[in-house]
């Protein structure tokens, strides 16, 4: 998990001050406590906190740029085919600096474009600046696994992984949204492109938006397609959720850092483990969360599923406190 933020003006003149990207960007260092950065340039600014999964040496820092930093981008998540484009960029006469899928969408941006994120198999929220063209792009990812908010006046566009970040800017309003509310009440949740504050906005998930000249525009570029229906066997049935579980999981272990596992002892969270165990060459570390409350608690399944895969398991039980995880002034 890392957080992005960003200020871009439809005035390349305007001088952007670095303190306010950077207190923008601060509001998300529990997204990202392993390193920072930020970029200023003529109306635009970049900020970046980093929480390092793959290339953890500075190469990978952010914001990135391409060859001649004429393009930069913000990413937050992961990128589980970058390998494949790597190699086919390299092909293509691209040069890398690190190995990070950060620097892989820079340069699939170079060649495709705005379509580069119909290529993209992962969870992201990211944002290239292009300078030559004074071209904004923001894309999230198809189910919406990693959040971007944003706002726009008409002049001036501000992003951010949370609300916080984009409320950091200075003058910017923190007045609710009654018809955010509304939703609150009724659904519990409240769906996009609201916010819980006026003039804030979600990207949707599998959406993308543009600015450039002042003119923004937002485009759905994947949806859930659900014909035609499959006509196999249950057997056959369970023989491809097996076979794309498998490849998920294995996808999902490229990393330069431990990985580990939440295991509740439900189905989902097991299946994971179970494939995790099977392409591992070491013990797979699993983490529960218990209550105190054994009507809540299902540690006990979870230490079935561990034992049976032989994983390094650490139970946690947590006691609700909500005054406690309350922001203090």
């Amino acid at each position: 998990m890392c957080g992005i933020c960003g200020i871009v003006s439809s005035e390349a003149s305007e001088r952007i001050d670095p303190r306010v990207v950077i207190r923008m960007r601060d509001t998300l260092s529990h997204r990202g406590p392993d390193d920072q950065g930020y970029y200023v340039g003529p109306g635009v600014a970049l900020g970046h906190r980093r929480l390092s999964i793959i290339d953890l040496r500075p190469e990978g820092r952010q914001p990135m740029a391409n060859e001649d930093d004429s393009i930069r981008i913000v990413f937050n998540g992961e990128i589980y085919n970058f390998a494949d484009h790597r190699e086919w960029l390299v092909s293509k006469g691209h040069r890398f600096r690190s190995r990070s899928d950060t620097e892989v969408i820079i340069h699939l941006y170079e060649e495709l474009g705005v379509e580069c994120v119909k290529r993209l198999r992962g969870m992201f929220a990211f944002a290239i600046w292009d300078e030559p063209k004074r071209f904004l792009f923001l894309a999230r990812d198809r189910l919406g696994k990693k959040p971007l908010f944003y706002h726009f006046d008409g002049t001036r566009l501000l992003f951010g992984s949370e609300p916080k970040s984009v409320l950091a800017y200075p003058g910017i309003a923190r007045e609710p949204d009654p018809e955010a509310l509304d939703y609150y009440i009724s659904f519990g949740y409240v769906p996009g492109p609201f916010s819980a504050f006026k003039g804030l906005r979600k990207l949707e998930p599998a959406h993308y938006l543009t600015l450039q000249h002042g003119r923004l525009d937002i485009h759905r570029y994947w949806q859930v397609h659900y014909l035609p229906k499959l006509e196999i066997s249950e057997r056959e049935a369970g023989a491809q959720i097996v076979e794309r579980l498998t490849e998920a999981v294995k996808l999902r272990l490229v990393s330069d850092v431990p990985l580990g596992a939440f295991l509740s002892g439900g189905i989902d969270s097991s299946a994971v483990v179970a494939l995790m165990a099977k392409l591992s060459n070491r013990p797979v570390k699993t983490f529960s969360i218990g209550f105190k409350e054994l009507r809540y608690d299902e540690t006990r399944y979870a230490q079935i599923v561990a034992r049976k895969f032989g994983t390094e398991h650490h139970e946690f039980t947590v006691e609700p406190d909500a005054i406690a995880v309350l922001d203090k002034p």
